[in-house]
């Protein structure tokens, strides 16, 4: 049984927490700074929290010692300080950041250590890469590569046609900070929350549009190899407009705490969503241009004798899989390994992956879910 460490206990964490527990094959410890939020969390013999604050180097790091790996669920901006203390206690790290600059930073860390650092293991970037990445490996020289993620409530009853799944903290960083994309074959930055555009799924129009960090990696391993390369959040019509509005209108893109304050009060949380994940990649193949989309709807589901939102269970999902992998021998245990590193076959075939297979059987998958992992 592996030692492992889940930095933050809220719906993430906890559902990470929960997936690894009950396969049998890890223990695990929750830490937090948040006493209340820890004391939700079930405790048993291989169940465990630690009450600490993560800005607290020393204890931090001792808390990683001796440990296989932690999986960070924290804010983004803790992710730097997780890692530096993963690389003192010599522990695989991995995290579920879009933050591209506290990617970078962790990428300089990998560097220095002897154990692997898999930044980005949630859906996107994560899930996400590794399919933009498993089409691309079918054609002789690409074209675009297009990614599109939305993590959207199944019944939208508002203005901005939302509901809080996620990170309030994290969708307020997308929406503000530049993102990388590959224009003419060259890597720039555009704009969050522009170049918005429609598209149908199964009869429902959605907009896309700007946002920053869903990338992961995938500027860098295809530079030179591709003209068109971006991502855009899938949100439904209307959304973009408001939240433009409100960060650029009437400037709370500098009063960020407002916003989230705003957001938090206003908005409320369903486990009622959907995850769609669309990527659509064209190239050349035996001469011929050809276009080959991958398209997947992810919703909540019961596990564990609850229900879980479908961005708790495609997030939780994809960094368990990458732990997985990684305690199976499947991916490098040592250096900086990127997303696009992990095969899309080998992800869909490991344990954590059910939730992402699709069609007939994948629902069947998805409907015993608790049987296969042995949640009760």
């Amino acid at each position: 049984m592996k030692d492992i460490v889940v930095i933050g206990s809220g719906k993430i964490g906890s559902m990470i927490a929960r997936l690894l527990v009950d396969t049998g094959d890890y223990h695990v410890t929750v830490v937090d700074r948040r006493a209340q939020q820890l004391a939700e969390i079930e405790n048993g013999p291989a169940h465990s929290t630690a009450n600490l604050d993560i800005t607290d180097d020393a204890a931090l790091t001792a808390q990683l010692s001796g440990k296989f790996a932690v999986l960070s669920a924290a804010p983004f901006q803790l992710t730097v300080a997780i890692a530096t203390a993963a690389a003192r206690a010599g522990t695989h790290y991995l995290d579920l950041t879009e933050d591209v600059e506290s990617t970078r930073e962790v990428k300089r860390i990998a560097k220095t250590t002897k154990t692997a650092f898999i930044p980005q293991c949630g859906l996107a970037p994560g899930f996400i890469s590794i399919v933009a990445s498993d089409l691309s490996r079918r054609f002789d020289t690409l074209d675009s590569v297009r990614l599109r993620v939305g993590a959207l409530p199944q019944f939208p009853s508002n203005a901005l046609n939302y509901n809080l799944t996620w990170s309030t903290d994290g969708v307020i960083n997308e929406y503000i900070q530049p993102c990388e994309a590959i224009v003419n074959g060259e890597v720039i930055e555009v704009p969050a929350l522009e170049e918005r555009e429609e598209f149908s799924l199964d009869g429902v129009t959605y907009e896309a549009f700007n946002t920053s960090g869903g990338l992961g990696t995938l500027c860098e391993t295809l530079k030179g190899k591709v003209d068109t390369l971006n991502y855009r959040t899938i949100r439904y019509p209307g959304h973009a407009a408001i939240m433009k509005a409100l960060l650029h209108d009437l400037g709370l893109r500098h009063r960020r705490d407002l916003l989230k304050d705003i957001l938090e009060h206003a908005l409320p949380t369903t486990v009622q969503d959907v995850v769609i994940v669309f990527v659509t990649v064209s190239g050349r193949r035996d001469g011929r241009l050809v276009q080959e989309t991958y398209a997947n709807k992810i919703y909540s589901a019961k596990i564990g004798g609850r229900i879980r939102s479908a961005i708790q269970i495609t997030t939780a999902s994809s960094i368990c899989a990458a732990l997985d992998l990684l305690n199976g021998g499947k991916i490098s245990v040592q250096g900086f390994i990127r997303q696009e590193d992990i095969g899309l076959d080998a992800f869909l075939e490991n344990r954590f992956g059910a939730p992402y297979r699709q069609g007939d059987a994948a629902k069947r998958q998805n409907a015993c879910l608790d049987d296969r992992l042995g949640i009760a």
